[in-house]
């Protein structure tokens, strides 16, 4: 059976729903319901003002993500690109590869335009209101300048043209980047210590590292591996 393919408004929507419900989610239990159960990374707590600013911003990049979503599904881009619509063009088995690939790749793309936006002359116009939460919430997430939310949402492109990939499997991908995302500026460490000492752990992006790298400015660029970092040298520990 073949997929009905998104409109962009739709894309907007899914997208918008799944922040709001995994950030809001995450907001409530650790800085409302539970916070005195868990150790905060920065003791103190953000702003009113300063989660104003990331939802307002994170609703526009949803906005950025449903334009893009348009582009990629509704018009002859879809046609040239790798995607396929109908489940039993590939066998089951690859629809899950193709979500870690999906993942792999990502963490490349995202490694190399976080690292070059940070470059001294790029970072005013790319990067400076995603940093202006120096001890970030879960609701930084999506808390993006414009022009990084189009260089994000553009891995859309890029990996349509990569890897193919049914439209289900990309949904379940960006469902586990959006729950990794919240994670990383939740503010909070859920993963013992134990696990992080571990050799599997250390190759995991924690949300320590990026809590240090929003206070520091710069440093652990990676988004689900410490691949990248730790092969470049932009590892931050401390």
């Amino acid at each position: 059976m073949e997929t009905i393919l998104p409109s962009g408004i739709l894309i907007f929507l899914i997208t918008l729903l799944r922040y709001l419900f995994i950030a809001g989610l995450a907001f409530f239990i650790f800085y409302y319901a539970f916070k005195n159960s868990f150790q905060k990374i920065q003791a103190r707590f953000p702003k009113v003002t300063d989660y104003q600013r990331e939802i307002g911003y994170s609703v526009l990049s949803c906005v950025i993500f449903g334009v893009v979503g348009y582009i990629a599904y509704q018009t002859p881009f879809y046609q040239f690109s790798l995607a396929y619509s109908h489940i039993h063009d590939y066998p089951i088995w690859y629809f899950w590869v193709s979500i870690l690939l999906m993942i792999l790749l990502h963490d490349a793309y995202f490694y190399w335009t976080h690292r070059l936006i940070h470059h001294k002359l790029l970072f005013k116009y790319f990067h400076a209101l995603h940093h202006k939460s120096h001890n970030p919430s879960p609701w930084a997430a999506f808390a993006f300048d414009p022009l990084e939310a189009v260089i994000n949402g553009c891995f859309q492109f890029v990996m349509m043209m990569v890897i193919p990939a049914h439209f289900n499997a990309v949904a379940i991908f960006y469902l586990i980047s959006m729950i990794v995302n919240v994670y990383g500026h939740l503010g909070y460490e859920i993963y013992p210590q134990w696990f992080l000492k571990h050799r599997l752990g250390k190759w995991l992006n924690t949300s320590t590292a990026h809590n240090y790298h929003h206070h520091f400015g710069k440093g652990n660029y990676g988004f689900y591996f410490t691949f990248w970092d730790k092969w470049m040298g932009t590892e931050r520990t401390e």
